[in-house]
């Protein structure tokens, strides 16, 4: 029988405290016996992966001492990484935005994967508010995707690659929109326009998500929330032209990843049924994961666009169901300037 193995870090110290998670997210159990935090975990993870397994076998069959899990309480799974490296494995999100700027998409999009090197020095927690200094900005959120490494060695085959996936976990990766094309006009990327990013309250093992991880990527609708109402719901699995292997095989070509790094997948975005740029959930399709992708379609279709960016105030949810009504990673949700 798999076990199914969640983890979280409570918040306190720079790194967090290590916990088991129960199935349904509502207990928990401390792992220090095992490791002080996650990350130690991962630099030792051949000893402490079964170790953490028993502890969660344990948690589920109430034969240890239990905490209630609030998720309020936790930190990123990760509160800090050594490498933080986000790819935009949907072509799809990244035509539309490009399209937004008069900027057309190259060939080579469809076979070299797209990736920049965020922040990882500190992230901020699923219920975290997001900052936001200027409203003139054009706050964003994205809803992505994103696994968790252990070692990958300098030039990983595909197979080491997916091997090397410890965890797999939701990203809101907050995004500055109206600062990105200076930036990018500099040909430098990505810097001031990423700040922070806020990942889901537990991480899980690829093999206890069961039938919802396979061909290298996490499958299901990733709900996004904006102030209470679905904004989208585009499944992780389709229309995503580089898998978590390959993400990872990309970021390996000309450097080692040591444990601890976190491959994202960028933007989840799904064509529409004709194979266009997809329909907002107001008129009947999947929405989007981040707000420029319905910005561009209103832009298409009505000649600009009508949905603000966020404001201070706004409040963001994304969550992805198992299913039967439980959430699988728990839940991402910030107030803007909170």
């Amino acid at each position: 029988m798999v076990v199914v193995m969640k983890l979280a870090s409570l918040k306190g110290g720079r790194d967090g405290r290590l916990v088991v998670v129960s199935q349904d997210l509502a207990w928990c159990a401390p792992a220090d016996t095992v490791a002080p935090s996650l990350q130690a975990a991962l630099d030792d993870w051949d000893r402490a992966e079964p170790m953490l397994r028993a502890l969660s076998h344990s948690l589920e069959s109430g034969a240890l001492p239990r905490d209630r899990f609030h998720e309020h309480d936790a930190a990123s799974p990760l509160p800090r990484a050594f490498q933080w490296a986000d790819g935009s494995a949907y072509v799809n999100h990244v035509a539309l935005v490009r399209r937004a700027r008069g900027a057309e998409v190259p060939d080579s999009f469809w076979t070299d994967p797209l990736m920049y090197q965020g922040a990882s020095d500190g992230f901020l927690g699923p219920r975290d508010p997001i900052p936001l200094t200027d409203p003139a900005f054009g706050c964003d959120m994205e809803a992505e995707v994103a696994v968790i490494t252990g070692d990958v060695p300098l030039g990983a085959d595909r197979a080491e690659c997916a091997a090397a996936i410890r965890l797999v976990l939701l990203v809101n990766d907050v995004s500055l929109r109206n600062l990105i094309p200076g930036e990018l006009a500099k040909g430098f990327g990505f810097f001031q326009s990423k700040p922070a990013s806020a990942f889901s309250p537990v991480a899980v093992t690829p093999e206890a998500l069961g039938e919802r991880w396979r061909d290298g990527r996490l499958h299901g609708p990733l709900e996004v929330y904006l102030n209470g109402h679905l904004f989208g719901a585009p499944d992780a699995g389709i229309d995503m032209t580089f898998d978590f292997p390959a993400l990872i095989q990309h970021a390996a070509r000309t450097r080692s990843l040591c444990a601890g790094t976190i491959i994202g997948s960028g933007t989840v975005s799904n064509r529409g049924a004709d194979g266009g740029p997809g329909q907002p959930v107001a008129d009947g399709g999947v929405g989007y994961a981040c707000i420029a992708e319905q910005r561009t379609v209103e832009t298409l279709a009505h000649g600009a666009p009508h949905t603000p960016f966020l404001q201070s105030g706004d409040v963001v949810r994304i969550e992805m169901p198992d299913g039967r009504g439980r959430s699988l990673f728990g839940a991402i949700e910030q107030t803007v300037g909170g």
